[in-house]
């Protein structure tokens, strides 16, 4: 569908649910096409996604770190 700028001044929320279902929505200046209104694709996010997936418990970021691991981090050894 192409619609002049005025046109969808006038009917930007219906032209808003006809990109959401898919349509393809042009807005043109005159007879010149200048604008394409698509949809964004919406993702749900989920934490824990992979929980099951991953294997045992991860590291705990909040203990201290071993003697051998601080002076690997450190550039010791």
């Amino acid at each position: 569908m192409q619609v002049t700028v005025h046109v969808a001044k006038t009917h930007l929320s219906k032209l808003i649910d006809a990109a959401l279902s898919g349509e393809e929505v042009v807005i043109a200046k005159g007879r010149k096409p200048v604008v394409k209104l698509v949809a964004i694709p919406q993702s749900k996010f989920q934490i824990g996604l992979l929980k099951d997936e991953l294997g045992g418990p991860g590291p705990d970021f909040f203990e201290p770190m071993s003697e051998d691991d601080l002076a690997a981090w450190e550039g010791g050894k």
